[in-house]
């Protein structure tokens, strides 16, 4: 009998600790090539003009001070902006995208 115990004893034990190991190499991600840096930055340009939505309003006065200084660009933004009927907030990410092009 402690023959047939041991061996059932063992069984388990090998078919717990396969089942473990599946487990582990089934839950882990496949590896994969790491983005190019350029696309990193273009991701994260790309993220900014919806950040801008976030922005305070201190935040955005700053930015609207620092873009006025070239009267003829900020002016030509700020006509599209009102021709595409952006209002407030919404015509943030606009202008950002507008000024900074």
């Amino acid at each position: 009998m402690s023959r047939i115990g041991f061996c059932l004893t063992a069984a388990f034990l090998a078919a717990a600790l396969s089942s473990a190991a599946i487990a582990q190499t089934s839950a882990s991600p496949p590896a994969t090539k790491p983005a190019p840096a350029t696309s990193a930055t273009e991701a994260s340009k790309a993220s900014i003009p919806t950040q801008v939505e976030t922005w305070t309003k201190d935040q955005w006065e700053t930015a609207k001070k620092e873009w006025a200084k070239d009267t003829a660009k900020w002016a030509s933004c700020q006509k599209q902006s009102s021709q595409q009927k952006l209002k407030g907030r919404k015509s943030w990410p606009f202008l950002y995208k507008c000024m900074t092009n």
